[in-house]
């Protein structure tokens, strides 16, 4: 006897929730940097550890794959995708156009509400380094970025955000210790709220292009290359 049509829905949202929790997993585990570039990825021992079948773990990783994350090669399986200077430095150019854009856009339009809404996401992320928690700390510093264009008021300009994030979530690892002190955190943040503060386009650009472009030099740095992209973006 065929399974009923209203059984299905219930079926489908199950196996879709399982898919998202295991990539949730996975992505945590690489912001973690449990599982290092160029690392392959057990689908049996993934499977295992999580008491699943193997079905919703290779969906995960397809949907890793989907979002810069992983790659896949015939017949070998998923590993961890592996940046470099060239790719890394890309990355951080599209990134350095959208919040640019929005930051543009902010200059003396940023009401005194989006302010206190952006120094309260400053604070979220100074917690989060005082708490030793790495991957809550790349999650509040990416949710401050997101803010910031999302108070910008253009729609498309968040969703390719959101695309990039993915991607940046991968760059960020490879910053060791991108900061020495949550104070340090905290100024570079504020320079951009202060440069909004103050209305001035010009000012407004710099701050922003000083904040990413000292975050893609020091990756590019990490990766032991040298930073042949400078001045692309800056």
């Amino acid at each position: 006897m065929p399974p009923s049509s209203s059984s299905a829905p219930d079926s489908f949202i199950q196996q879709h929730n399982l898919v998202e929790q295991v990539a949730d997993f996975l992505t945590q585990a690489i912001i973690g940097q449990r599982f290092a570039p160029g690392e392959r990825l057990s689908e049996v021992q993934l499977a295992r550890d999580l008491g699943v079948s193997r079905a919703p773990v290779r969906e995960a990783a397809r949907l890793l794959e989907s979002r810069g994350l992983l790659i896949s090669r015939p017949r070998r399986g998923f590993f961890v995708r592996s940046l470099d200077a060239e790719e890394l430095c890309d990355i951080f150019d599209l990134r350095l156009c959208l919040e640019r854009h929005a930051m543009e856009r902010l200059a003396g339009a940023c009401s005194p509400e989006a302010l206190a809404a952006l120094h309260r996401q400053v604070e979220q992320l100074c917690d989060a380094s005082r708490s030793g928690d790495e991957g809550r700390r790349i999650e509040e510093d990416l949710a401050f970025h997101r803010l910031l264009i999302a108070t910008a008021g253009n729609r498309r300009l968040l969703k390719a955000f959101d695309n990039l994030a993915h991607e940046l979530r991968l760059c960020i690892t490879l910053i060791t210790k991108t900061h020495e002190a949550p104070e340090s955190i905290a100024d570079s943040h504020h320079r951009l709220l202060e440069a909004l503060a103050a209305g001035d386009p010009v000012r407004c650009r710099e701050a922003i292009d000083y904040h990413i472009g000292v975050a893609r030099d020091y990756v590019v740095r990490g990766l032991g290359e040298p930073a042949n992209a400078a001045g692309r973006g800056e």
